[in-house]
């Protein structure tokens, strides 16, 4: 049987990026990470992660949650160091 963590293994994503697209989506952690494997492999599919995960630090910030916040931010940066081609303007 495959568990949870077999599915987020094979996401492109880590945890947290995958939590913060769940979070952004309302979708379960499985449905979640399915869905960053997609995005990772179709046009603008990154930069749609970016904006998910920028959307997700502007709710916390306005919601008063600076650590979630930050949380997100350090999964934010992780993506983009991984995925460059997740830049805004980069077609």
């Amino acid at each position: 049987m495959i568990s949870l963590d077999d599915i987020q293994d094979m996401a492109g994503l880590t945890r947290e990026e995958i939590a913060a697209i769940a979070e952004h989506e309302h979708l379960a952690p499985a449905n979640a990470a399915l869905l960053s494997e997609y995005l990772l492999h179709v046009h603008h599919g990154p930069q749609r992660v970016q904006r998910m995960i920028c959307e997700d630090i502007r709710t916390a910030i306005r919601g008063g949650d600076a650590g979630h916040a930050r949380a997100l931010f350090a999964a934010l940066r992780h993506f983009m160091a991984e995925h460059p081609e997740a830049e805004r303007g980069n077609d």
